[in-house]
């Protein structure tokens, strides 16, 4: 019965009529009067209107009568009738004469046929999934995606209807969608088409493009894909899995790409060349959940030749959120060598392997630097993630709808996805992405662009510290309450008496070498954090032993180096600790030079530990410690860049901790302390 429940549940067929034979064919006692057909008693009686019912089966081909009085058809499987006949009279007991050998042979044969019908299924159901228009990749995920449903193929609802959505709605209209766990979101995302039938993929499905195609679902239409220059001799040579993508208004503005697989580099670099593109946008890293997304399609430094086309690296700079290379793209033909062009990499590496980013600060900076790079005159922005329709198509929208919002003042997502759509399919893959595009609108159209350059510091502090409305902002303290990254600081309060344990197992088992202290022990005759370091000697906090090996005082904070050691495995580290004491028990620095050397002392010691987390802690740790972590995050990138963004760092670390940066006058002094900085350093003179 368990088996036979098992299978109608799974694989809708019925096994029961032949569980009965095969359990009782050994009990067989006669036959019907009036028929030779053989039957089998049921041993199992039942009281039915007052009479006792006999079960018995007689298996009698279809179509045939039956020849019995007094039966009842009980049900029809396949080519065999099973009949009830009742009795007025109790049946006589009867015992059970089952053979054992029968019992073993009839559940070897249930059991064979269940597998034979379970592989048959498994292995039909592999096959629709292969042959599925919008399936799962080879690879065992849907690119871009951590949905283990299949998306099958979309077309738009009858009822749904896409309106732009004006600015003064957006905050609203995201709210209704996000809720209830995004349901609206989904069933928006949902009601796109999928592109599928817009088009042909005649030239991609050809024998000889198979293997230049990373997933065998994702093409490139024949009406929109990117054309090569052909090559003698080379049947296909045209080929490479790229479309064009309009932008807001403006027509082909992009190529949307696959990533480039080692036998079609040198295709990419082609189609660089020919497309007379100046930006490539990579939005994947090269490995990701320990699977190849994307070849290196770049030399690591040198030069190297890509079939005909000479990538020599120019320049290499590492930022937090992004990678910005420049190449030196030289084309070697027959008819010799063409003059060399600059060609921009940025390259965004802070999407997370699963799902979206956290906050959409670092891809609006992306997109600002994108602009800011591409020359006016130059070809289509080449865009590329792995299979280059999820993440890609995320940027094109988003790009799209910020110059949407700034000419018409509204957005339309739906619109504009469905129309993209109908030259590469499946832009903007998932509905994670497809919300993710209308969290970075929102934040966009709710704070703008906040960030500087260093040049303009001393005017903007002007503008803040003023009393004076300023479009849609007043003053520094407006600019404060708009707020509510990597992993690189930890932010703590300080310890208490009881858990000085706790603070240093955190710091043995996150591998950190540096402690930033903000706070006095007492403060205003309150006790702000218990001492968890020893004055001399050494002293033992439950499995952990903190030696002093140093103590010295400089002109802003004391510098203390502390031997840290787990004591079951008698292991060993120097933790340096920075205790700053430039900050008054009431208000913030008078001057920001003491921070500043507090940062460049932190620096060097990361230089030489390696960068493991730096613990910073305060009393509470929120307010000194987030405005430290501001500071290092705003000054690091103003060295690199030249470029200051205090809106955004102290939203970002808020994203995170509550609270950080707690006042008015600490985010006034991050403004403060970039000023002394630029002030002090003569290598940044070229700023003011």
């Amino acid at each position: 019965l368990i088996v036979n429940i098992l299978s109608l549940k799974y694989f809708k067929l019925n096994f029961l009529p032949f569980l009965i034979f095969f359990f009782f064919a050994s009990s067989h006692n006669g036959s019907v009067s009036g028929g030779n057909k053989p039957y089998i008693k049921y041993l199992l009686t039942c009281e039915q209107d007052g009479r006792y019912g006999l079960y018995s089966m007689f298996f009698i081909c279809c179509p045939a009568a039956c020849p019995f009085e007094e039966t009842r058809e009980w049900s029809c499987v396949k080519h065999a009738w099973i009949f009830l006949t009742f009795s007025s009279e109790p049946p006589a007991p009867q015992g059970s004469h089952v053979l054992p050998s029968t019992l073993v042979i009839s559940l070897l044969l249930i059991i064979f046929i269940l597998l034979t019908v379970y592989l048959l299924r498994f292995r039909q159901q592999r096959k629709d999934l292969v042959t599925s228009v919008d399936k799962k990749l080879p690879n065992g995920f849907l690119e871009d995606q951590e949905q283990t449903v299949v998306l099958l193929p979309r077309s738009p609802s009858p009822s749904r209807r896409s309106f732009p959505i004006l600015l003064d709605s957006l905050e609203e209209e995201v709210r209704l969608r996000m809720a209830d766990d995004g349901k609206l979101f989904r069933e928006e995302f949902n009601s796109l088409p999928c592109g599928f039938g817009r088009g042909t993929f005649e030239e991609a499905g050809r024998e000889e493009n198979k293997d230049k195609n990373r997933y065998p679902n994702i093409l490139p239409y024949d009406h929109s894909r990117v054309l090569l220059s052909h090559i003698d001799g080379h049947i296909c040579s045209d080929y490479v899995n790229a479309s064009y993508i309009d932008g807001y208004r403006e027509k082909n503005k992009f190529i949307a790409a696959q990533g480039p697989k080692p036998e079609t580099v040198a295709d990419f670099w082609r189609m660089v060349w020919e497309q007379k593109s100046a930006t490539i946008v990579m939005l994947t890293n090269i490995r990701e959940r320990k699977e190849e997304k994307c070849y290196q399609y770049w030399p690591e430094q040198g030069c190297w030749l890509y079939g005909c086309v000479r990538v020599a690296v120019e320049d290499v700079t590492v930022l937090v959120d992004y990678t910005i290379r420049k190449f030196c793209v030289q084309y070697h033909g027959a008819e010799g060598c063409r003059a060399p062009r600059l060609v921009t990499q940025l390259h965004f590496t802070s999407w997370p392997d699963f799902g979206v980013p956290l906050s959409p600060i670092g891809m609006l900076k992306f997109l600002k630097k994108v602009k800011s790079v591409n020359p006016m005159h130059a070809g289509p922005i080449i865009v590329h993630c792995s299979a280059g329709v999820g993440r890609t198509g995320t940027f094109i929208v988003i790009d799209a709808m910020m110059d949407m919002m700034h000419v018409e003042g509204r957005v339309d997502v739906f619109g504009f996805v469905s129309r993209i759509r109908g030259q590469r399919c499946q832009l903007v893959q998932t509905d994670m992405q497809y919300s993710f595009i209308y969290q970075a609108l929102l934040e966009h159209y709710l704070y703008g662009d906040t960030e500087l350059d260093v040049s303009s510091l001393e005017g903007h502090l002007h503008r803040i510290h003023s009393t004076h409305i300023h479009m849609d902002r007043v003053g520094l303290e407006e600019e404060f309450r708009g707020y509510r990254q990597k992993d690189y600081f930890i932010a703590t309060q300080g310890p208490l008496s009881h858990t000085v344990q706790d603070f240093w197992r955190m710091g043995w088992e996150w591998k950190c070498h540096s402690i930033v202290m903000l706070t006095e022990l007492k403060e205003r005759e309150q006790e702000k954090c218990v001492p968890y370091w020893p004055t001399e000697g050494s002293v033992v906090f439950g499995e952990y032993s903190v030696e002093l090996k140093r103590d010295t005082l400089c002109e802003t904070f004391s510098l203390r180096d502390l031997l840290l050691t787990y004591m079951p495995d008698k292991q060993s580290r120097v933790v340096r600790h920075f205790h700053f004491h430039g900050w008054p028990e009431i208000g913030i620095p008078s001057d920001g030079k003491g921070m500043i050397d507090l940062i460049a002392a932190v620096q060097r010691q990361q230089q030489q530990s390696g960068n493991h987390p730096i613990v910073v802690h305060c009393s509470a740790g929120a307010g000194r410690t987030g405005t430290f972590i501001a500071l290092s995050n705003i000054l690091e990138r103003v060295k690199a860049e030249g470029l200051l963004d205090v809106f955004q760092t102290v939203k970002s670390l808020r994203n995170q901790r509550p609270h950080m940066v707690q006042t008015v006058e600490q985010y006034d002094f991050c403004y403060k302390v970039v000023q002394d900085f630029v002030d002090i350093f003569s290598d940044y003179a070229n700023f003011k």
